[in-house]
């Protein structure tokens, strides 16, 4: 039955109960309106909900209807099977009512309203509202700022949602929508810019004015309008054109773009110092306005590098850039985020392999220029660019750069600090950014800066001894240094000794324990980490390698070195050398014998870590050095009842933390490895956390559940007897393939490890639920996963000839079918299916004739035959009896 407006009220009330802190009145209502929303007109009733004129104080209502608003837009506007949909009339009735109502004041339920127009346009633009665009862009030619910044809110996120569509078809409408619209947003977004730099020029001057503060709403509104314009111009241009890099055809945008952003940038940045505290409002609009600028043009310049690669718009962006990161003005340097993304922007110039001079010839005939060609000759036109910008100079003034910068952010909170250098994305941070670029920069020019990098660290060691306790400029040059000569290890190995820097410096640099050497002490492990062993690296077309750095005459000191720094007391330096300790025992040359008398001492350290981090980051990588401890040292019996009891502390610290839990699991999979045969000793600890793993209807079964699977499997495998608790776990197999064969390997493993295991227990325990795990998995797998199946079954009949057969006789009849079934002659896998499926019911026959004999002439074969299409006209099993032969003579041959 349909929703009038005589529901209204109605509907009201369920929306004001849906948000009510009362569970028992919310649940009601949360499942009324469940239930209506398939009923026709219950979207034009949440319509009138959200434009009511008596309702526009009442936000958090009008919200509320918006949500379920966009869920049954999302549910129900294409027709389903199980419900016909939304009319026509009724979506037509929504498209009018939503470009009814543009002049929305509140930003919230206008940002709402916008999503709900870009959902429909996904399903019905062009088709089935083909006017939208020409709507929006003539409302636009009279709209006040208010009516103009909600049309670009609408328009920004209609675009966003259309340029998702990937069909050719789909890329082609976009390219139309962009032809159109693209001149349009372009000459408002500059007569919106030329507005606010007038306006700024008006605020600076007039500090304190009511007549010039009366203004202040309107100029903000059209700073936003002018925010959602400049994400319409970027999404024009990246989505409504194909990349040049493809089709290597001008995009006349670029250059048109290009430049009056970065002068748009040049002329916001003066007003972020001033504004910080007088205009914060505005500030916050600089400060976006900036970023943003920046990172448009960074996604220009990668979709549409050939383009961007020219003169006029290379060379002003990339030298303007330059000269922010090597000569900052004051404001610059307050202004983290736009530093960053000026790095960026070098830093993506610098990779760009469309930018790289090629190192083919031309194949082709002279007379006729091939697509590589012209890729090759505006490579080689880039190239003449950035030889004039980036002198050798310049290359080694930004390499200083970014190598000379500074910690203030460690004293704060030093755990955090590490991660942020370690973990975060490098374009979130300063230095984690400066570090990036810097290694980019090492690669393209690593011949002109290796003697430079090491000549800086010869001049941090000089100027900085290791008996030093104050920070000085040299103390934190020497740990810029140290950082840099750690990330470029590969180039510097032939300038630098590490055996003759590790004897001379890095050791005596750790016994200095003054805590303002922490500092040093993690750029220590860090480049301990770095430089362990032999690294391959891909850059352009050529491999670059780099010799094993750390050989076996310093490999014991330099092990004892991170356990002393995974003891110190800052944590940073802590984490640091767990991380590098981590990566030297995963080294092909670990060697066991020199670390084997400090496993004592660094298990100790790992649990007092897990102790002490906050930080979950931190917690999974103590664990993950624990899980690669006891992945490559045999001598883990004697700590076993530590590591139990530490394993058990960090499960139930872990509730909700799945990723936590992942690592855990691992780490107790590689424990039961390493105790082979004595792992029963761990199973208190252990079978409890492996059962709520397993568990199928567990709050975090999608995230546990397959490194729960391999624990399990591992379990088994070194278990010497079987233990009743385990016994009883074997249900739960069958529950979790019932919902997917997702695990299918591993579960097969499992249960060949029960039947080995548990013995004649075992299949009088659980017959029928081997029953009917096995005739779930066969007739509903591909052949790989028949073919991982099949020699389960044969080990059940062999251990059990006379109980199995009957048992799985539905499992038994489809082997039948499979062995019956022609057409195996060009498929490999139905051949190796259908050979092992012969082969099992040959072991039946020869070790349970009766039963076979039986089961061949049973009515419901016959009856599956028929219904698969096997016309079998002689006796099933001389049938079986003619495969057997054809098998062995193919053997034979």
């Amino acid at each position: 039955m349909a929703l009038s407006a005589a529901d209204l009220p109605a509907l009201y009330t369920l929306l004001v109960n849906s948000m009510s802190q009362d569970e028992s009145v919310r649940k009601p209502a949360e499942a009324a309106l469940s239930q209506s929303e398939n009923r026709p007109g219950f979207c034009s009733c949440l319509m009138e909900v959200i434009t009511a004129k008596d309702l526009v104080s009442q936000v958090d209502i009008r919200l509320m209807a918006s949500v379920y608003f966009k869920n049954s837009i999302n549910r129900y506007w294409r027709k389903r099977r199980d419900s016909s949909g939304i009319s026509s009339e009724e979506k037509q009735h929504l498209k009018q009512k939503l470009l009814s109502h543009l002049r929305e004041e509140n930003n919230q339920i206008a940002q709402m309203l916008a999503v709900l127009i870009s959902k429909i346009a996904r399903f019905d633009y062009p088709r089935e509202w083909p006017e939208l665009f020409s709507f929006l862009a003539q409302q636009l030619q009279s709209a006040d700022v208010l009516t103009s910044h909600r049309l670009f809110m609408i328009l920004f996120r209609t675009l966003k949602e259309l340029s998702t569509k990937r069909l050719t078809a789909d890329q082609r409408t976009f390219a139309e929508i962009s032809s159109h619209l693209f001149e349009f947003c372009w000459r408002l977004w500059q007569s919106d810019i030329q507005t606010i730099l007038h306006g700024f020029s008006t605020i600076s001057q007039s500090y304190g004015s009511s007549a010039v503060e009366q203004h202040h709403d309107d100029l903000y509104l059209t700073c936003e309008r002018c925010l959602f314009c400049l994400k319409i111009i970027c999404q024009l241009v990246i989505s409504g054109f194909q990349s040049d890099a493809k089709c290597i055809q001008e995009i006349r945008p670029v250059k048109e773009v290009s430049p009056v952003l970065l002068n748009a940038a040049q002329s916001f940045l003066p007003y972020y110092t001033s504004f910080q505290s007088r205009h914060p409002k505005f500030w916050d609009f600089i400060k976006k306005a900036c970023t943003k600028l920046m990172k448009v043009l960074v996604a220009i310049q990668q979709r549409h590098p050939y383009s961007f690669g020219d003169t006029c718009v290379l060379q002003p962006v990339l030298n303007f850039c330059l000269n922010k990161i090597t000569d900052p003005e004051p404001d610059v340097l307050a202004f983290a985020q736009f530093l960053i993304k000026c790095m960026v922007m070098v830093k993506s110039v610098l990779e760009c392999k469309e930018y790289k001079p090629s190192l083919t010839g031309r194949v082709m005939d002279e007379n006729s220029v091939t697509l590589e060609q012209m890729k090759k000759n505006n490579s080689n036109a880039v190239a003449g660019v950035l030889t004039s910008l980036l002198p050798k100079e310049r290359i080694v003034l930004l390499c200083n750069i970014l190598i000379r910068s500074d910690l203030e952010e460690w004293y704060e909170n030093s755990e955090a600090f590490h991660h942020e250098q370690d973990m975060v994305q490098w374009t979130e941070k300063l230095r984690p950014c400066a570090e990036a670029l810097y290694i980019v920069l090492f690669e393209n020019h690593s011949q002109l800066l290796a003697p430079i990098v090491v000549s800086i660290l010869q001049e941090a060691m000089n100027g900085c001894p290791t008996s030093v306790t104050e920070i000085t400029p040299g103390l934190l040059l020497k740990d810029a240094a140290y950082g840099a000569a750690a990330y470029v290890y590969y180039e510097l190995s032939n300038y630098l000794s590490f055996k003759d820097w590790f004897d001379g410096a890095l050791s005596l640099e750790l016994s200095n324990d003054h805590p303002n050497m922490r500092i040093i002490h993690r750029k220590v492990a860090l480049i301990l980490g770095q430089w362990v062993s032999e690294e391959i690296t891909h850059n352009d077309s050529f491999l670059m390698f780099a010799s094993i750095q750390i050989k076996n005459d310093i490999k014991r000191p330099v092990y004892c070195a991170l356990i002393r720094m995974l003891q110190d007391k800052d944590l940073s330096v802590r984490l640091a050398a767990c991380r590098s300790l981590c990566l030297h025992v995963e080294d092909a040359s670990f060697s066991e014998k020199d670390f084997s008398d400090l496993l004592p001492v660094c298990w100790v350290s790992c649990f007092n870590l897990v102790k002490e981090v906050q930080e979950f980051d931190s917690k999974v990588q103590v664990l993950n050095l624990i899980s690669v401890l006891l992945g490559h040292v045999n001598e883990v019996i004697p700590f076993a009842n530590n590591l139990m009891q530490f394993f058990q502390m960090v499960w139930e610290e872990s509730s909700g933390e799945s990723l936590l839990q992942i690592q855990l699991l691992i780490a107790l999979r590689n424990f039961v490895v390493a105790l082979g045969y004595q792992s029963p000793s761990c199973y208190a600890m252990l079978l409890p956390i492996l059962q709520k793993g397993i568990d199928i209807n567990g709050p975090d079964e999608l995230n546990l559940l397959e490194d729960s699977m391999l624990l399990w499997e591992a379990t088994i495998s070194h278990a010497p007897t079987m233990v009743p608790q385990l016994l009883a776990y074997f249900p739960c197999l069958v529950e979790i393939l019932e919902r997917n064969f997702d695990q299918l390997q591993v579960a097969v493993d499992i249960t060949e490890g029960y039947i080995i295991l548990g013995g004649r227990e075992f299949l009088s325990m659980h017959a029928s639920s081997v029953a009917r795990l096995l005739d779930l998995i066969v007739g509903n797998v591909n052949d790989r996963g028949l073919l991982s199946t099949l020699p389960v079954i044969d080990i059940l009949i062999q251990c059990f000839p006379t109980e199995v057969p009957p048992l799985i006789s539905s499992t038994l009849q489809k082997l039948v079918v499979i062995c019956l079934c022609g057409g195996d002659d060009k498929d490999p896998s139905k051949t190796a299916v259908k050979a092992s499926s012969a082969a099992i019911l040959a072991r039946i026959w020869v070790m349970n004739t009766n039963y076979l004999a039986q089961l061949t002439s049973e009515p419901s074969l016959s009856s599956l035959l028929q219904q698969t299409g096997v016309a079998i006209e002689d006796n099933i099993l001389l049938c079986l009896v003619d495969i057997w032969l054809d098998k062995d003579c193919e053997l034979g041959n």
